[in-house]
């Protein structure tokens, strides 16, 4: 527990410090997350939870407290959906609290909580997820646009994958979207991808790991995100990314392509779409649930161990991979 806390106040210093004084090799802010005194890592993903506890986002929360402290988790990934439906209206909007502050509430889940933006996200107030006034609120809350995180066997690098999306923009239907500091698109798009491209290039880390909201590869109700496809994917197989992991899709899944790269679904932090699946090729489709839950990703130097969970910590698929043996379990 002692060892947690220091590695905790090493990474909110850290981050102080790095956002500070930015990238010298990147536009992308970079934030130190220090591995455990062994060398390993290990942190939960979950996903389009902000539901002020309902569709069993309680319970998600939980079991994921519970596997937490089994594991040691270093820090907590969100890959968005934060707040439903429509963000926040605020930095004073009580959802904060609601859904996050007074939800996950477990001692492991006090560490931090690395976060993206959805869709969903963007139809609020989008400067309020990101003000420095949430982390003086809950100082496990970090949300910034696209960044890394620098957790020294690994890189994890968030990217702000709402602005890929044509639609959001061309027809939008009701919803009104925050698209402040994202215009002009062109612009912001060209200098995103410039950027992960260097930064991914650059990274010395053992393993690589992209984080966004929306689907590259999925079965599940969205399907697969033409625009990322088209733009980011390529960049990410031209640079040895082994995980691309995301949310949207209110399930869980794991994908694994011809060329080891490895795609996670977890989008199961609260209201799940049962039933709602297409076909895939099973050569590639390993995993897939329709239901709530959450996973768990352990990391040594050789060795990437992915665990997906329930809604009540019910282990249903395992995953493992390795720099020398690639290998489902």
């Amino acid at each position: 527990m002692g060892e947690n806390i220091m590695r905790n106040v090493f990474c909110l210093v850290s981050l102080v410090v790095v956002l500070s004084v930015g990238s010298s090799r990147a536009n992308l802010r970079r934030v130190e997350q220090p591995a455990k005194s062994g060398g390993s890592l290990s942190f939960l993903v979950v996903g389009d939870w902000g539901r002020k506890g309902s569709y069993n986002q309680s319970h998600v929360a939980l079991q994921m407290g519970k596997i937490g402290e089994k594991l040691d988790i270093d820090f907590v990934v969100s890959t968005g959906d934060n707040f439903y439906d429509d963000g926040l209206t605020g930095i004073d909007d009580p959802a904060f609290h609601d859904s996050f502050v007074n939800i996950y509430t477990a001692p492991s889940l006090q560490t931090p909580w690395y976060t993206v933006l959805g869709n969903h996200d963007y139809r609020g107030d989008v400067e309020a997820q990101l003000s420095p006034t949430l982390r003086a609120i809950d100082n496990r809350w970090i949300c910034m646009r696209s960044y890394i995180v620098n957790a020294e066997i690994v890189d994890l690098f968030f990217v702000d994958t709402t602005p890929f999306v044509d639609k959001y923009f061309i027809k939008p239907k009701d919803h009104v979207y925050d698209w402040r500091g994202v215009l002009p698109r062109k612009k912001y798009l060209k200098n995103l991808l410039m950027d992960a491209d260097v930064a991914l290039r650059e990274s010395v880390a053992q393993w690589k790991i992209v984080v966004g909201h929306h689907t590259i590869k999925s079965a599940g109700h969205h399907g697969v995100t033409t625009e990322l496809e088209k733009q980011l994917l390529p960049i990410l197989k031209a640079n040895g990314v082994d995980l691309y992991v995301n949310g949207h899709d209110h399930c869980l899944e794991h994908i694994s392509s011809s060329d080891r790269m490895g795609f996670l679904t977890s989008g199961g932090g609260s209201k799940a779409w049962k039933g709602d699946m297409n076909k895939w090729d099973p050569r590639e489709m390993k995993f897939y649930y329709d239901g709530q839950g959450f996973v768990s990703v352990q990391l040594t130097v050789g060795e990437l161990r992915v665990v997906f969970y329930d809604a009540f910590g019910h282990v249903l698929h395992q995953w493992s991979t390795s720099k020398e043996l690639y290998s489902a379990v």
